[in-house]
């Protein structure tokens, strides 16, 4: 006899069940009014008989109170009734009350921590959060089936877009701001015509990503080339101005050598301006816009000097920080960069090599840019290099109706990310056992993705001017729907994952650097690819395995599966599952394996992927860096540097911190000597506390250093 379930899952039908029921209402009652042992059976034989192939959970427990009451036990039956509406209201109970209030108290440590760019004392951020509650409580109780809450409560998979459920906004997008800066825009009912020169692009542009960043829940991204055209535009109204003030009384040579300087200054001030209107700019979600800018040096790009120009001037601005309130150089949140490695810029003897070693120089102090090797990604898309969405999410390759590949003015419907380690331990090393309960909560990452898909269906393009009608990803009409958009492959749609490694330690007992842990997991790795495959083709929606979907999710998994399952070695013991397929941090690798070794699962991971290496102080060790990137242009499409200098919590302060052979430190801005609020590192041997990456000055990225 098959049940079914309030949610409608089907399960074998479970005598069990029905014993332990009644036993929690027995104890409630006194002992005249129990119902013994011989009468629970009868109970359960009788409903046993009926013979059905099929029974609702609702008939059963109907059936058990008319039995109840049959035998006179009306006590029993009350409080039988009694427990069954009590689960009822548990299923259905507003759970925001205490989380709002703990959060407006400055008290729900979980927020503060969700998100390291939003400060929880905030009003705005506040107001967003409790927003967020709203939905997360009304998402679970009511919007999303019963086995898919359930399933998130209890760490089996995570529903990334709980906290805007109720609303028809999607997660991230690659803006298409060269449409919309070439064709003009509308920002509230205002039209934004097309702009005449830098200084105002650069406006116009940082106006457009607040509007975007307001009316979505992710990241979004910006192509820096489109910037390009309107650095000529300047130059040569500044030809023309120059000509008519001077009456061509200076040479070709000082004309040019005039007219440069003006130019100069100008995108100085034009990125200047998008630094610091990225960083002031408040959108309604109580933070800045989370924006990444996209730098590619195109060869056959017609602007690409004058996009050199720009590139340069945005990293020398990130190198130098901005101040904080304290006057000090800090290094800002956003927005995050990405540059491009290609054969003009891959430290062999190109043209712009000069902007790779600048931008090594800002990732030594400043963590930013992440690299992109062209090279590696032209492999993996179809001979295309585009943007992430955001830092880390990527589109499939699609083609529009003129057979054109399109990036710019796509988006991600959503995530759910699945609880890998989790199958693992439940599989207890039987193999298939693991891989048939994977795939039964891989179905059901897939209808909590479908969710997703369907909860957007119908939404029209007024919810979002900005990004439906005036440019950001469409022209439609008002009124116009955006399905068009949401059932094709234009926008994509998530399964993330986390813990390869610890996966692989359990089901094998070794990590997955190692030669029969790497087999699993690649074999892993490639059957989630397959499932996603399966589903594209099935539904024609853009599915794609997303390999770094929230940082904090390794967190969340973890904790609920050590209260769940107790301590594991190398599993739940750290505090923290590794995330994707990156190798976990207390390995001994150096950096040139890691990548290397990490390279494999990228292509596999092709909605989103990112590798790293955790280094310490690294500007005294350039050289050494500038064999890395190299690396990763020959090897690995998507890297990035986690470097770690001196940092003060009191002011702010990014830099050395003066160290002496007692382990004394002071911060030389605010003379700080207080080693809890400052972050140290020991120049001699490297970091004190963490473990990180040793690079020594030679050419060659040395062992790990764990501790001092």
């Amino acid at each position: 006899m098959k049940v079914i379930k309030r949610d409608g899952k089907i399960v074998d039908f479970d005598r069990e069940k029905i014993r332990i029921a009644i036993g929690k209402a027995n104890i409630c009652v006194e002992e005249e009014d129990r119902v013994n042992d011989t009468q629970i059976e009868n109970i359960i034989k009788y409903i046993e008989k009926l013979n059905k192939k099929r029974i609702l959970v609702e008939d059963i427990q109907d059936i058990i109170e008319e039995k109840l009451m049959s035998l006179r036990k009306f006590k029993l039956a009350k409080e039988y009734i009694t427990y069954r509406y009590t689960r009822a209201l548990v299923r259905k109970s507003n759970t925001t009350d205490e989380s709002i209030l703990s959060l407006i108290k400055n008290a729900n440590k979980e927020l503060a921590e969700e998100n390291s760019n939003k400060s929880t004392t905030l009003a705005s951020t506040q107001r967003d959060y409790i927003a967020g509650e709203v939905s997360r409580d009304l998402t679970r109780r009511i919007l999303l089936p019963e086995k898919i809450s359930k399933a998130h409560d209890e760490g089996i998979l995570h529903f990334h877009d709980a906290d805007y459920f109720i609303q028809p906004i999607f997660n991230c997008c690659l803006i298409n701001i060269g449409d919309m800066l070439d064709n003009g825009t509308v920002m509230n009912g205002k039209m934004i015509e097309s702009p005449k020169s830098f200084q105002v692009a650069c406006t116009v542009t940082t106006q457009i990503i607040a509007a975007v960043a307001s009316n979505q829940y992710g990241g979004q991204s910006v192509d820096l080339s489109h910037l390009g055209k309107y650095v000529r535009l300047t130059k040569e109204k500044f030809y023309n101005q120059i000509e008519d003030d001077v009456k061509k009384k200076l040479s070709k040579k000082e004309l040019d050598e005039m007219v440069m300087d003006r130019l100069k200054n100008e995108v100085k001030a034009g990125v200047q301006t998008i630094q610091y209107q990225i960083n002031t700019l408040m959108t309604t979600n109580g933070q800045s816009p989370f924006v990444t800018l996209f730098m590619h040096l195109k060869d056959d790009d017609e602007y690409i000097e004058e996009n050199a120009m720009i590139f340069e001037e945005v990293i020398r601005q990130r190198l130098q920080g901005i101040k904080n309130e304290k006057g000090v150089y800090v290094t800002p949140a956003f927005p995050k960069l990405v540059y491009v490695l290609d054969e003009n810029n891959c430290l062999k003897g190109g043209k712009y090599d000069y902007l790779t070693r600048l931008a090594i120089k800002c990732s030594a102090k400043r963590m930013y840019p992440d690299y992109i090797s062209a090279k590696e990604m032209r492999k993996n898309y179809e001979g295309n290099v585009f943007s992430p969405m955001g830092c880390r999410s990527f589109l499939s390759p699609w083609k529009d109706e003129n057979g054109n590949y399109k990036f710019e003015g796509r988006f991600n419907q959503g995530v759910v990310s699945i609880n890998l380690p989790q199958v693992a331990i439940v599989a207890e090393r039987d193999e298939e056992k693991f891989w048939s309960l994977l795939d039964e909560r891989l179905e059901l990452c897939k209808e909590a993705l479908l969710c997703r898909h369907e909860a957007l269906l119908g939404t029209t393009s007024d919810i979002s001017p900005i990004h439906w009608q005036y440019g950001a990803i469409a022209r439609l009409k008002k009124g116009e729907k955006i399905d068009k958009y949401l059932n094709s492959c234009y926008s994509t749609i998530s399964l993330g994952y986390i813990g390869i490694y610890e996966t692989t330690m359990l089901m094998r007992g070794v990590p997955h650097t190692e030669p029969e842990g790497e087999k699993f997991a690649l074999k892993l790795m490639h059957h989630l690819r397959d499932k996603v495959d399966t589903w594209k083709k099935e539904t024609g929606l853009g599915f794609a395995l997303y390999g770094t979907p929230a940082e904090s999710l390794c967190y969340r998994f973890a904790r609920i599966d050590k209260e769940k399952f107790g301590t594991i070695k190398d599993v739940t013991d750290k505090g923290y599952y590794t995330n994707s397929y990156h190798v976990d941090v207390r390995e001994k690798i150096d950096a040139f394996t890691k990548f290397k070794f990490e390279s494999q699962f990228q292509p596999i991971s092709s909605g989103g992927c990112i590798s790293y290496v955790e280094v310490p102080n690294m500007e005294h060790n350039l050289e050494a860096m500038e064999e890395v990137v190299k690396f990763i242009y020959d090897n690995i499409q998507y890297a990035e540097f986690n470097t770690k200098s001196d940092y003060c919590h009191v002011c702010g302060y990014t830099g050395e911190i003066m160290i002496n052979d007692d382990l004394e430190w002071e911060c030389p801005n605010c003379h700080n000597k207080d080693k809890n609020k400052m972050n140290v590192a020991r120049r001699t041997c490297g970091y004190l506390g963490e473990n990180f990456w040793n690079v020594g000055k030679t050419k060659e990225i040395k062992a790990r250093v764990t501790h001092l």
